[in-house]
């Protein structure tokens, strides 16, 4: 399989939000706006990449009793340098997101890559379906957020699109994020059956 179709799986056909279902927690707690959306898509993406290269790397010299713990120990190390890199240059994205910049370690899309791509693959490879991935995972949170800022708030990227009294505060709490989520989910099911 070449490097372009690994990289087209993550969008389309593999994408972890509309397809697979994966990464719930941050795809419901931080779409709140489409720049939170977009902030969490680009740090996961970023660890995603970085992890599943280094454990293409390492995958000959890690024993199987130790791969899981070897898995989360390196994107733990990853995570932990995003996070204070956050902290230093982007500190309102650091209060927005949160907490959820450190539960990156715990989603499932970076461990299930790693083991199911990355301890299978080439480095080259495993970057491309890091970038896949990271960006269907983008992507979909960048447009449930972008839905949720624009039928709560009426602005996008906060721009003011709508008036004020188009607003659906709904669509900004949390039971906003599961409908708009389930209508994203049904479009593109749709669109797929199409």
């Amino acid at each position: 399989m070449s490097n372009i179709n690994i990289f087209k799986n993550g969008l389309i056909k593999e994408n972890p939000i509309f397809v697979l279902l994966l990464g719930m927690c941050p795809t419901l707690a931080t779409t709140t706006s489409a720049i939170n959306g977009l902030a969490m898509g680009l740090a996961t993406m970023t660890v995603l990449v970085c992890t599943n290269f280094v454990i293409s790397c390492i995958k000959s010299i890690t024993p199987d009793k130790v791969r899981i713990p070897v898995f989360v120990v390196v994107i733990a190390s990853f995570v932990t340098v995003l996070q204070l890199c956050i902290k230093a240059f982007l500190p309102a994205i650091d209060e927005a997101l949160g907490l959820f910049i450190p539960l990156i370690v715990v989603n499932c899309i970076i461990l299930g890559r790693a083991e199911a791509f990355a301890c299978k693959n080439t480095p080259v490879a495993s970057i491309f379906d890091g970038l896949g991935i990271g960006l269907g995972f983008a992507f979909a949170l960048t447009l449930l957020g972008t839905v949720r800022e624009l039928l709560g708030a009426g602005s996008v990227f906060g721009i003011t699109l709508l008036p004020e009294t188009a607003n659906i505060l709904l669509f900004v709490l949390p039971p906003g994020a599961f409908i708009t989520l389930g209508y994203l989910i049904a479009i593109v099911n749709k669109l797929k059956k199409a």
